[in-house]
């Protein structure tokens, strides 16, 4: 087994430190879910603080972890009569991103079920956490069932597993440990809400500080057992302080004044539900054991609320989590009221006897509520609209000339645009698709592990042969041959292309900040559905990729916001630049189907026979299959209806961005036809 890096020894980071360590000291506080670019030492920290856990006492050859104290009455291998306890380490259990539910949870021996009438379970990762470290890394890329199924076990201290009724219970108490970059994607927020603390870690900036990260680092890896043997006396000592805190934390007070803080920085913030109240007082809680106090302090609470409010905040995922920090101490403040509880002159030190990181805490910089500032040039300062776009790229108006950016309109709810045909991509709640979650379609044959039984199927299989078989009891002799996986059918996220027009002809203020509204309307839209998406903008005389695809949908959200406008309209060149995007995407993951979204006003100009060029590239797509809408832009009197040609070229659907509504009485927006995709 390799020695893991010291947890004393990581530099900086205090925040996302003393995270762990108030979970260490209170797993009640409900886990910790660690955001921050890549190469920040969120993996090592977490490994290393299995090192620092108690030892835990087990019953010996019991494989779900039972205390021999007051062991699980419903434990599978139990029961467990007045049994000696052996002593071994806390586990840190690490949850793959592509593990399967039967890995996760364990699965049950069907074939024995039905046959024998006896629960053969085999336990899985969610057992082997019980008492220890659960680690997801890269928790934001994990199937949403598999985050369901996790959280529910988190918040429950038991894990469930029912298959056909059959059902096995066993407990899973564990310290939850997630990380992520939020570049890959966030998580939704009902699963944000689940994990009890966030923090935000960062490299540091300071030159001083990451030549000492590197020199730890090279001296570790030419020798670890040396290097761990260097800083085992102050693992020892946090060791002993974590045992003493944890001793400590059922004698801590948290007064009446104290939960009214809590209460009321929860209610000045406006998290949903009461759980975040709950996590706090928690918090605030395990911070004064930590600290060695018996009474908890206005400090504690703020220090609390910095932690465990910022992911509770977001009212959607173009957000950015924090905390307005003048704020929160005039609401600390208020709800003090007459008892005159201000904050400590001495804060709390971090972990390693240091202070807090900047007195901030919670990974969080300082931010006020409103921090999306509009930008330059948008609707309601002081510069004159532009003249109306009936007359786009006409002499005495500047084509060329770039646009500065403008606000997006508010968003809106859409209707739903899906991919026709049955998929078998990812999970999602796009389009339809076979997946492993959903309605029982019909069964077949396993190809593999059986997972999902069809319990009438398997029975009318096995019916014909139970007197050859020399069945004489009343149960049903089943053979491997027998069984039949259920197949369902759900749906699946897709890869959402969004082809959006840039130049000159849209960049009339009024409607690029509509176009924009749509767009982000859009993308809100596929985050709440689980798609990837990718940004392709073309004006002036190219097209570039603004974003690859990604599963980061803020992401995509920040590039439309400081997207320019002017110049011409290279229809074509936009169309050519998506079809090479998607020819990619194929390669990489061929069983997520696409979806192209053009925004413009179907305009084509700038170089010979724009218009009949941009129908060759459109064509194209439809040769491809590839599912395609249009939102057509064009506004005024007179419309040429040139968007709608495109959508015909393309083989796709066109709406106008009054239809995109889902509130719109214009007509309903169906599946998005694909010439040459079957139904």
């Amino acid at each position: 087994m390799s020695t893991p890096y010291p947890f004393t020894a990581i530099v900086g980071q205090d925040d996302l430190r003393l995270g762990l360590l108030l979970n260490a000291v209170s797993p009640a506080v409900g886990g910790v879910l660690v955001r921050g670019e890549k190469g920040t030492a969120k993996s090592t920290a977490v490994r290393a603080l299995a090192a620092l856990m108690p030892e835990v006492s087990v019953v010996p050859g019991c494989r779900f972890s039972c205390d021999p104290v007051s062991p699980d009455p419903a434990c599978p291998d139990g029961p467990h009569a007045d049994a000696a306890g052996v002593s071994r380490a806390a586990r840190t259990v690490e949850l793959p991103v592509g593990a399967s539910e039967d890995r996760l949870v364990g699965a049950l021996d069907i074939e024995r079920a039905l046959s024998e009438g006896v629960k053969a379970f085999e336990p899985g990762l969610l057992a082997d956490a019980h008492r220890g470290i659960l680690y997801v890394d890269e928790v934001n890329l994990l199937h949403d069932h598999l985050v369901d199924l996790l959280l529910d076990a988190a918040a429950m201290g038991a894990s469930y597993v029912e298959r056909e009724g059959v059902s096995v219970r066993h407990a899973a108490r564990f310290l939850l440990v997630g990380t992520m970059n939020p570049e890959e994607g966030e998580l939704r927020p009902q699963l944000l809400d689940r994990f009890g603390l966030t923090v935000e870690v960062a490299a540091s900036r300071d030159t001083d500080e990451r030549v000492e990260v590197v020199r730890r680092r090279l001296a570790y890896d030419d020798d670890p057992e040396g290097f761990a043997a260097r800083w085992a006396g102050e693992e020892n000592a946090l060791r002993e302080r974590i045992a003493g805190a944890r001793a400590l934390l059922p004698r801590v007070v948290l007064g009446d004044g104290v939960l009214r803080q809590i209460a009321a920085t929860c209610a000045a913030f406006e998290v949903d539900g009461m759980r975040a109240d709950i996590v706090m007082a928690r918090t605030a809680t395990a911070l004064a054991a930590w600290a060695g106090r018996e009474e908890v302090t206005a400090d504690d609470v703020r220090q609390a609320a910095l932690l465990a409010l910022p992911h509770r905040r977001r009212r959607n995922p173009f957000d950015a989590p924090g905390l307005d920090e003048d704020k929160l101490d005039q609401t600390l403040d208020e709800a003090a009221g007459d008892e005159g509880q201000g904050h400590d002159d001495d804060p709390d030190p971090g972990p390693d006897g240091g202070g807090d990181g900047g007195g901030g805490g919670g990974g969080v910089p300082p931010q006020a509520d409103g921090d999306r500032t509009p930008p330059q040039g948008s609707q309601g300062d002081d510069t004159p609209s532009q003249a109306p776009d009936s007359a786009p790229d006409a002499p005495g108006r500047s084509a060329g000339a770039e646009q500065q950016p403008v606000a997006a309109a508010e968003p809106f709810r859409t209707k739903m645009l899906s991919v026709p045909g049955l998929g078998e991509g990812a999970a999602g709640r796009r389009s339809r698709a076979r997946t492993a979650h959903g309605r029982t379609t019909g069964a077949v044959r396993p190809q593999g592990a059986l997972t999902k039984l069809h319990l009438s199927a398997t029975v009318q299989a096995a019916a014909p042969h139970q007197r050859a078989r020399g069945r004489s009891g009343r149960g049903l002799v089943v053979r491997r041959d027998d069984l039949r996986q259920a197949t369902r059918e759900g749906r699946e996220g897709n890869l959402v292309l969004f082809v959006v027009d840039a130049s000159g002809s849209m960049a009339a203020r009024q409607r690029m900040s509509a176009v924009k509204g749509a767009v982000l309307s859009l993308l809100l839209d596929a985050y709440q559905r689980r798609d990837k998406v990718g940004l392709v903008t073309f004006r002036g005389k190219e097209a570039e990729v603004a974003l690859p695809p990604t599963s980061s949908v803020d992401a995509a959200a920040s590039r439309l916001e400081s997207l320019p406008t002017g110049g011409r309209t290279p229809l074509a060149a936009g169309l050519l630049k998506a079809h090479d995007v998607l020819r990619v995407e194929r390669l990489r993951d061929p069983s997520r189907r696409p979806l192209l979204v053009v925004v413009t006003d179907g305009r084509a100009t700038g170089g010979p026979e724009p218009v009949a060029l941009a129908g060759r590239a459109a064509r194209l797509h439809q040769a491809e299959g590839t599912a395609s809408v249009v939102v057509d832009c064009e506004s005024g009197y007179v419309r040429l209806g040139l968007a709608g040609e495109l959508a015909r070229e393309l083989g796709g659907t066109a709406v106008t961005l009054d239809e995109l509504r889902a509130d719109s009485i214009a007509g309903l927006v169906k599946d998005v036809t694909a010439a040459g995709r079957a139904a």
